[in-house]
């Protein structure tokens, strides 16, 4: 079935979920123009949802994207914590901040029962997750509420096991990809390939729908994705800079400057890889460090860094999260550049 008619759009390509740099705003704008626009749901509780959810449904009629993550949660690891914030002690002496009044916890929240619940409220027409899927109870109320279901793989094997799994689409996340690695049978990032070698690979491998994410930020990587296959494209890296995006000024600058040319998978602002602008922590601390806590448990003792950073305008501690591929970011409307992308699906 075409990706168009199984999500019920006009374009198919999809607005990739960003946290943090979005809100309602940009997915309706995305839809309306044909496309799919997608909220990013792992760092709203019930009433932020709710608020983002009512808000989305009042001002478009077109699909929409829900998009959760479904990771386990990790414990508490009082001693890995100790060792973390002795790494950043330095950077807290600098920027006058009492590590003392830093309160631990996770930054983002797995699928859970009270989210599902708010589905059977809303039935959104999509839902996708991010490192697997959840819990075959869970997974089949969101089936039951009719959304239908999207996950991403970054490896053949994960695309495998989603087929089996009940995912209606697969999304090949390429190694290009800005943002978390949805990686989630194995933490081995050398199994990590870029788009071009992992979509024809997957499209090989499974019967359904295969989206290609990572990398592609204009009509000709759209052409170039469908070309090997793909049945439509995820794009997300070339939407930050458009109007309805709530990127900050500092992520903007960096996006279009000298500095976005150099990105690094880093676990340092959540404790699982994710791709962004090189910046002054992942060059002191390297990109990956063995003493950030599990996922989502690092975010917690980097958050007041970046806030104070950020409110004497540097990025030196933010999670700048960026593709390989800035090329398409763009000061234009959401609809503008969805246009621009769609000629990359004529023939």
């Amino acid at each position: 079935m075409p990706l168009q008619q199984l999500l019920g759009i006009d374009l198919p390509l999809i607005q990739a979920p960003m946290a943090g740099v979005q809100n309602h705003a940009l997915a309706v704008a995305v839809s309306d123009a044909g496309g799919l626009g997608s909220l990013p749901c792992a760092m709203l509780d019930s009433d932020g949802l709710r608020a983002e959810l009512t808000a989305l449904t009042a001002k478009t009629r077109k699909p929409y994207n829900l998009n959760f993550f479904c990771h386990t949660q990790a414990p508490a690891d009082s001693l890995r914590e100790a060792a973390w914030r002795e790494a950043l002690a330095p950077y807290y002496a600098e920027l006058g901040l009492d590590p003392a009044n830093i309160a631990a916890g996770p930054g983002r929240q797995p699928f859970s029962t009270d989210m599902a619940d708010l589905l059977d409220e809303f039935r959104p027409p999509v839902v996708s997750f991010h490192f697997g899927l959840p819990c075959a109870e869970l997974l089949q109320r969101v089936r039951a509420c009719g959304a239908k279901i999207l996950s991403s793989a970054t490896t053949v094997e994960e695309a495998l096991w989603l087929e089996a799994h009940g995912a209606d689409a697969i999304i090949a996340q390429g190694l290009e990809a800005g943002g978390h690695r949805g990686m989630f049978l194995s933490d081995e990032l050398s199994s990590q390939l870029g788009i071009f070698a992992l979509l024809p690979q997957i499209v090989q491998a499974v019967r359904l729908p295969v989206i290609a994410a990572g990398g592609i930020a204009d009509a000709a990587g759209v052409r170039a994705a469908m070309a090997l296959g793909a049945a439509g494209v995820q794009i997300g890296t070339a939407y930050l800079c458009c109007d309805e995006a709530s990127t900050s000024a500092i992520h903007r600058a960096a996006l279009h400057g000298p500095a976005a040319q150099h990105t690094a998978l880093t676990n340092l602002f959540s404790g699982r890889p994710a791709r962004g602008i090189v910046n002054r922590l992942m060059r002191e601390l390297g990109p990956i460090s063995p003493l950030a806590p599990a996922f989502p448990l690092a975010t917690a003792a980097v958050a007041p860094l970046r806030t104070k950073a950020e409110s004497q305008g540097s990025g030196d501690f933010s999670p700048l999260w960026a593709g390989q591929n800035v090329s398409g970011c763009k000061a234009i409307s959401a609809a503008a550049l969805t246009r621009e992308l769609a000629q990359g699906f004529i023939q």
